[in-house]
Formats: structure tokens, C-alpha cells, sequence
């Protein structure tokens, strides 16, 4: 891994010594925890004081961002008809900050980008974070669970792929059928409050 450049990586179900050969395997000396819950019920060896815990012993640096980067914002204006927007999230000065940390981070660290989900394109690590990252001028790939690493065009790849929209278009560029991808499985995945759903108390 190159200087300047990030991971992202979901914990999922592993146990702990294998979670550490992964990132040990791709050189990461440092991991920014972007959820915001720090808790599994099914995997306790992912909580935040076991996790941290685990990996100072294990000579990696952590670093709790849910705050700032998680998908669960407390920021009510980020919300419309209960659902998180990913765009007014990442306008937010908490947003803004976690992701200036993770540049800063970038230039003496290893960093992976770490949240739950096993699958890179099913969490906002990579739908949201990744694709701020990389506007800023980071590159980013993405650890599967098997070990391997997906650089982010790959993935982007994939996901347009997954919704048809892929192939070239007579008009409309890659730019604008990506956006459309993002868009579309931002709708599938975004946190949903059900309590300002229901409340209509939801921005608009």
C-alpha cells in the first residue's frame, strides 16, 4: 500500500486473530472506526473497548470516528422523511472534520476505514466516505473478507454494473450514470429513523 492511499474494511463475522492478519496482510497500521453503534450483539470481539483493546495489543492504532463519519448523524437537517442524505451529511462540519482527520492520518499511517458490513458496496464506507476520500485525492481500495483488495474504480464498477448501467450510454457520460448507481443504493442503505419517519419531524 502506498502512501496517500486507503482501505476500507467491514468486520463482519470474523474472529479477532484473523480480522488482525487482514489488516496485518495489507499493511495497516492504523484503523478509523466509522460506526456509529461501536457495538455487535453477534460478534462482542467487535465492540469498541474489545476492538481497540485488541488491536493496541496487536500494535495497530485506533481511532473512534462515528462521530463524524458514521451513517447515523444526530444532525436533524441531514434527514428527509426520516432517511439520511448523504450529501447534506457529508456537508456537515462534523463530516468535514472526521474526513480531515482520516487526510491527515493518511500521511504517517496505514489506514482502513472500518465498519460492519461484509460487502464493501452494501455500507456507507464506501457509497459515502470512499467517495469523498477519492474527491479528494486519496486512493482508496476495499479488503474483501477472502483477503483480497479492490481498488474503488473497480467497485464503482461493480455497482454499476449491478444496476444495468455499465455500458457506455449515447447521453450520458460515466460520470452521470455513477452518480445515478450512488444515488440508487444510497436509497437501498441509507439509515432510516423510523421515530422521524413516523414523527414527521424529518427535514424536507
Amino acid at each position: 500500500m502506498k502512501r496517500g492511499e486507503v482501505l476500507t474494511i467491514g468486520h463482519s463475522v470474523h474472529d479477532f486473530p484473523n480480522f488482525v492478519r487482514l489488516l496485518r496482510r495489507h499493511g495497516v497500521t492504523a484503523v478509523a472506526d466509522v460506526r456509529s453503534v461501536p457495538l455487535s450483539r453477534f460478534n462482542p470481539q467487535f465492540n469498541r473497548g474489545s476492538v481497540e483493546r485488541g488491536l493496541h495489543d496487536s500494535d495497530i492504532r485506533y481511532a473512534f470516528l462515528g462521530k463524524e463519519l458514521g451513517a447515523r448523524t444526530e444532525d436533524l437537517s441531514c434527514y428527509v422523511d426520516g432517511r439520511v442524505q448523504y450529501e447534506r451529511l457529508a456537508k456537515t462540519p462534523e463530516f468535514i472534520s472526521g474526513i480531515d482527520r482520516v487526510l491527515r492520518g493518511a500521511r504517517t499511517e496505514r489506514i482502513a476505514v472500518m465498519c460492519a458490513e461484509r460487502e464493501p458496496l452494501d455500507c456507507h464506507r464506501t457509497i459515502l466516505v470512499a467517495r469523498v476520500l477519492v474527491e479528494h485525492g486519496l486512493v482508496v481500495g476495499h479488503v474483501h473478507a477472502d483477503g483480497r483488495s479492490e481498488d474503488h474504480d473497480e467497485a464503482m464498477d461493480r455497482l454499476m454494473a449491478g444496476f444495468g448501467l455499465l455500458e457506455d450510454d449515447l447521453f450520458r457520460t460515466r460520470a452521470e450514470r455513477l452518480d445515478e448507481a450512488l444515488s440508487r443504493q444510497e436509497s437501498r442503505i441509507a439509515y432510516v429513523d423510523d421515530e422521524l419517519r413516523e414523527n414527521g419531524t424529518a427535514q424536507r
